[in-house]
């Protein structure tokens, strides 16, 4: 590849068991707003790092009631709160919802903007309040984007993409990933999976570094899916996957993902799918309704998802990369068909006319996708 491109390397990054404690260090002094989730909360896994925050002098106020895909109603609610308590910083807590909500709270915050004006693509340009990120899913990488999306009534879900969004500090701490369920591992990391391969072959913006990062992501996660799944306490494991979900954040922040998002969404916003497994449910389909415009690519993706495809012919290492995903997703527990999360067929014309609002992803993939084949799509997973 040659010619001129922009990359921005997103959030300084701090890794390893029990950094999530140490949160205080990159934080300015005053009241903190906690951004989290009643889940969280419950497990007990926040209840560390809040400790060592009050222990450093700092007020806390904590906005646990972010929900999966959550809600302008919530996102609105958490600034308020901020707005209320004086913070002065924001700490991002759980996995992509409070993440998300996290990202805008601390841009609106700090920046006084109004949401309507800053939807979109580099609209947001003031500066936000300081920033700091904790995954507890190795998933959706939400901590390395500049994006965030929020449902709004009537199912829709918007997104706000800007550099002014990306956080000073990630924090990778397996420590807090040891007790996710197998179907959580399964789904969030088969999301980062997806995160690398669309990067890999989005058709704008992908560079020479988006390309390194996310060969790297997959390599990791692929390596450690299964082994996280299968052995919950192996730490290694757990930090290679936060690893890899991490680069795999910062290659699509870059190179932005495509069609299988774009198809996962209305999943998400209709039927309440988990985002990682709405992905996974379309990744099948969509990459083979893409082979004819992206198999060299995916033959390069190939072995690193099953180095036994190494040394094979193109279309082998291609067609070998989706049947490794489809084993990979089965061997981990995951339903296959839309039908198991509640889909029917009277639903997918709904679901295409959905898909087609996610024009920012669908330019993206390396095939255009229609509205006739977006149905086609949900019908071959249902």
């Amino acid at each position: 590849m040659s010619g001129a491109f922009a990359f921005s390397y997103g959030p300084r990054l701090i890794s390893g068991a029990g950094s999530a404690d140490r949160i205080a260090d990159l934080l300015p002094a005053g009241p903190v707003l906690f951004v989290t989730d009643r889940q969280i909360v419950s497990l007990g896994l926040a209840e560390s790092a809040l400790a060592a925050l009050r222990a450093s002098g700092r007020e806390v106020t904590v906005a646990s009631e972010v929900e999966a895909d959550p809600s302008r109603a919530t996102l609105e609610a958490v600034v308020a709160l901020g707005c209320e308590s004086g913070a002065g910083s924001v700490v991002g807590f759980g996995g992509g919802s409070p993440m998300d909500v996290a990202k805008l709270a601390a841009y609106l915050l700090g920046s006084g903007d109004d949401l309507d004006a800053i939807w979109g693509v580099g609209n947001a340009r003031a500066k936000g309040l300081p920033l700091v990120l904790v995954p507890t899913t190795a998933g959706t990488g939400s901590e390395a984007t500049p994006v965030s999306i929020i449902t709004l009534p009537g199912d829709e879900k918007r997104g706000v993409s800007s550099q002014a969004l990306i956080a000073g500090h990630a924090v990778l701490d397996p420590a807090l990933t040891l007790g996710l369920p197998r179907h959580v591992t399964a789904a969030t990391g088969m999301d980062a999976m997806v995160h690398a391969i669309e990067a890999y072959t989005s058709i704008h913006l992908k560079n020479p570094l988006s390309d390194l990062l996310a060969r790297e992501a997959l390599r990791l996660l692929a390596a450690n899916l299964l082994l996280a799944c299968e052995e919950p306490g192996n730490v290694a494991a757990r930090e290679a996957m936060l690893l890899g979900a991490h680069l795999a954040g910062v290659a699509f922040s870059n190179a932005p993902v495509a069609g299988v998002h774009a198809l996962a969404y209305p999943l998400g916003g209709r039927f309440h799918v988990p985002h990682g497994l709405s992905n996974v449910l379309m990744l099948p389909h969509v990459l083979a309704f893409n082979m004819s415009a992206a198999m060299p690519l995916y033959a390069e993706l190939g072995p690193l998802v099953d180095p036994a495809l190494e040394g094979l012919g193109q279309q082998a290492q291609a067609q070998g990369l989706l049947e490794a995903l489809r084993t990979m997703a089965a061997r981990a527990g995951m339903p296959a068909r839309l039908s198991a999360v509640g889909v029917s067929s009277a639903d997918l014309d709904q679901l295409a006319a959905d898909a087609m609002l996610q024009e920012r992803l669908l330019k993206n993939n390396p095939r255009t996708i229609t509205q006739s084949d977006a149905r086609q799509l949900y019908e071959a997973a249902l």
